[in-house]
């Protein structure tokens, strides 16, 4: 008998015996399509036996691919395409009466004489009956509805507008007509309708400038309307920019400008303060934040303190405060969180210059300061939807060569600006008048400065919701606690 030496397997046979599928593996495919019968004939021959093994592999493989979803090698994202095939599908249908109506309002009733006709057959006596319980914008709106309706009523819907005391109803009827004027923007202080002077490149400018958005011959006359939101010192918000951006977010970019068109960030030039605004829309409404701080020194006298937060030409606080600032913690809170800022810290040479003592605490000052339970919780105006945060932050200051970082006072103010419809009510006129306005029952739990976040994903310090004036006195100026 011949002692030959066994034949070694190919590199073929020994990969795919290496890539030949588990016993568990098999229960969860598919039937092979591979013939037992020839695998088995072929057994001896080790050539067959790597392509059969290969093939079925490739089989496995391809039938895995077609039951599972398409999902990304990058990502691992599974791609869906039912909602995209779904939306093409709702394209040009009338399923959607509303958006039917929005770009073609005569689709629903494309006969209008027959409208007419149905609105003509009602006696004039029942139609004066209607308006006897609708008010004078709604007897107006009605009126111009068509004219038919113009013809039945008759001038004197209009007429009655034009008095005094409906002066609140004619600027709600003539808010229902801004979606017909794109090219105008309501006044509020003749109540009427201009041409926009700068369509399109209308741009938020400091208060000393000269901005006008519209030609009006009562523009320089004294009103007891909030048609201007004082933010800081020589900077302002128009309430025509509020319209601008609130009309572009309703109709179209037609209508106003964009959102991002309003942020700003500015120094004031009477002191160190610095100031960045941001806005968003939420609901509706138009939130704003404005972020200020400044460089403050530890230890400061009240006189230090009062020259650190009040503005010389007006002596309201530099950083940004509604209307019922003067009420409250504020001012005592911020003055609070002042004394909380450590003294920087001397070494053994430094402490020897004054004296014979040495104390160590003073050569290891811990930067980050951490707020009372005075100063750090968070606080809401109860008479306007205003939030306010006070931080005392470890900056670093690029004009001093020398001393690089130091401590800052940061003031953070959220406020809910309204829906831009009127200056007369709503959070508009809360944050810039005396009004009954109640934060805590309108706003609810959730802060507008967590709505505001939440939009960018930052997350803010989890703090407590107090009130801003929790003795509920106003005293205003006559106070003696906002100086």
């Amino acid at each position: 008998m011949d002692d030959t030496p066994p034949r070694k397997s190919s590199l073929g046979s020994r990969l795919a015996t290496a890539l030949r599928p588990k016993q568990s593996g098999k229960r969860l495919m598919k039937k092979s399509t591979v013939n037992l019968r020839e695998a088995a004939a072929s057994k001896d021959s080790p050539l067959k036996k790597d392509s059969l093994s290969t093939s079925s592999i490739r089989t496995n493989v391809q039938a895995q691919n077609e039951s599972s979803p398409a999902v990304d090698t990058q990502t691992g994202e599974r791609q869906d395409y039912t909602a995209l095939i779904h939306g093409l599908g709702h394209q040009g249908s009338f399923d959607s009466l509303k958006s039917v109506s929005r770009l073609d309002p005569q689709r629903l009733d494309p006969d209008k004489r027959a409208g007419d006709r149905r609105v003509a057959s009602l006696s004039d006596v029942l139609w004066h009956r209607v308006c006897s319980h609708l008010s004078p914008s709604g007897v107006a709106s009605l009126a111009f509805a068509s004219k038919t309706l113009r013809y039945r009523l008759g001038p004197e819907a209009w007429i009655a507008l034009n008095h005094p005391e409906n002066e609140e109803f004619k600027c709600e009827f003539l808010v229902s007509l801004d979606s017909q004027l794109p090219d105008h923007l309501l006044c509020f202080r003749c109540i009427t309708y201009h041409r926009r002077v700068q369509k399109g490149q209308e741009r938020l400018r400091a208060t000393a400038t000269m901005n006008p958005l519209f030609i009006c011959p009562w523009a320089s006359e004294p009103t007891q309307i909030p048609i201007r939101m004082r933010l800081t010192p020589g900077h302002t918000l128009p309430f025509t920019f509020v319209q601008l951006v609130m009309r572009a977010h309703r109709y179209g970019p037609d209508y106003g400008i964009p959102l991002e068109s309003l942020s700003r960030r500015w120094k004031c030039r009477e002191s160190e303060w610095t100031h960045q605004s941001r806005y968003y829309i939420d609901k509706g409404h138009l939130l704003l934040r404005i972020v200020s701080k400044s460089f403050a020194e530890p230890a400061l006298p009240p006189s230090g303190l009062r020259h650190l937060l009040y503005s010389r030409e007006d002596y309201f606080p530099y950083f940004s405060a509604c209307a019922h600032w003067r009420d409250g913690e504020l001012m005592n809170n911020c003055k609070c969180a002042l004394g909380h800022i450590p003294k920087p810290k001397e070494t053994i040479a430094q402490q020897l210059r004054t004296g014979p003592q040495i104390n160590n605490a003073m050569r290891h000052v811990n930067a980050i300061v951490t707020l009372c339970g005075k100063c750090r919780p968070m606080r809401r105006c109860p008479d306007c939807p205003t939030e306010y945060l006070i931080e005392v932050r470890f900056e670093e200051d690029k004009n001093d060569p020398v001393n690089k970082f130091k401590q800052s006072l940061v003031v953070t103010r959220w406020s809910d600006l309204g829906d831009g419809t009127t200056p007369l009510s709503g959070e508009w006129f809360a944050c810039n008048r005396e009004t009954d306005y109640d934060s805590f029952a309108t706003i609810g739990r959730r802060g507008i400065s967590g709505t505001f976040e939440a939009q960018s994903g930052v997350a803010i310090p989890g703090q407590r919701m107090l009130s801003l004036n929790p003795e509920n006195a106003k005293l205003g100026e006559k106070g003696h606690n906002w100086y």
